[in-house]
């Protein structure tokens, strides 16, 4: 009301500007920097979301502090406070930024080195079993969207973030070629018969596979959160969308799939990657392996004496 008493006398004057400047020198004048980079912009734009979200939130807490009095010990006070899978995260997110100013000088050594991180409680997704996957089918027919939702996450193998965005449109002479969101890799693979006969029985004018109720492409969250929803309603609540993708990869090592063939397949960079579930399968195919022979041996059980 006083400035509007202001104003009709004709006693204008102009606001006080407190718009706050970045300093030079600052985390927030290195961050804008990083943003502008090539080794940022290249990345793929849901990780660009991510970790920018991540590294907004350090910016908010100390982005007027120097960045080149940035040491290990403070980046450790902060990730203490963490979750295990949140300490992970903002690492992730603090290695390209932290390259970035080493890489221009701004930062003499890497305060990364050596910080400790709290151990995971667990290996991330549940991979579904055999019986998991029978029992979704048994609650949803062929020809529903909950069923090629399956399929595609199964037959495919790739992430939830490349299945909504498959269509007809990436499939020639029986292969589907598209690159990876993530990574922005490619990849070429046969559609398999179990999923062809799926894909058949569903229409062929939609641009994507999977369309919401309202006929439009899903998101990744939003897929990620409508399967989770069909998932418990099929008695499976500890099961996932990506959970699918590492059983999809199981059974291609089961299946004598190598390190390299994995690579291919699912559009991963780097072999190690894929040595981890080969590492799985040979497990699974050991413990088989050691089950048969005992088996074998008619009449004889563990707590038998072999003497």
């Amino acid at each position: 009301m006083a400035a509007r008493e202001a104003a009709l006398k004709g006693e204008w004057v102009s606001p006080e500007m407190k718009a706050k400047r970045v300093v030079s020198g600052s985390v927030s004048a290195s961050l804008a920097h990083y943003y502008q980079s090539q080794a940022f912009t290249d990345l793929a734009k849901l990780t660009q979301q991510n970790r920018r979200a991540i590294l907004e939130a350090f910016n908010s807490e100390h982005g007027d502090k120097r960045i080149g009095l940035m040491g290990a010990e403070h980046l450790q006070a902060i990730i203490t406070k963490k979750t295990p899978a949140a300490q992970r995260n903002f690492k992730k997110a603090m290695r390209g930024f932290v390259d970035h100013c080493m890489a221009h000088g701004v930062i003499k050594s890497d305060p990364l080195a050596g910080l400790k991180l709290a151990k995971m409680k667990t290996k991330g997704h549940h991979t579904w079993t055999e019986h998991e996957i029978e029992q979704y089918r048994q609650k949803y027919a062929p020809g529903t969207k909950e069923r090629l939702a399956l399929e595609l996450l199964l037959q495919t193998g790739h992430a939830r973030a490349d299945v909504v965005r498959m269509g007809r449109q990436h499939v020639k002479n029986g292969t589907l070629s598209m690159r990876r969101q993530k990574t922005g890799v490619q990849f070429d693979i046969p559609l398999l018969p179990g999923l062809l006969a799926e894909l058949a029985l569903h229409p062929t004018t939609q641009l994507t596979f999977l369309v919401t109720a309202y006929g439009k492409p899903f998101t990744a969250a939003g897929f990620g959160m409508w399967f989770c929803n069909r998932c418990d309603e099929a008695g499976l609540k500890h099961c996932t969308a990506h959970g699918l993708r590492k059983a999809a990869a199981v059974h291609h090592a089961l299946n004598g799939a190598t390190a390299p063939e994995l690579m291919a397949w699912y559009g991963w960079r780097t072999i190690g990657e894929a040595q981890r579930y080969i590492e799985e399968a040979n497990r699974i195919r050991l413990a088989k392996n050691a089950g048969a022979r005992l088996i074998s041996r008619t009449g004889e059980c563990l707590t038998d004496n072999p003497g």
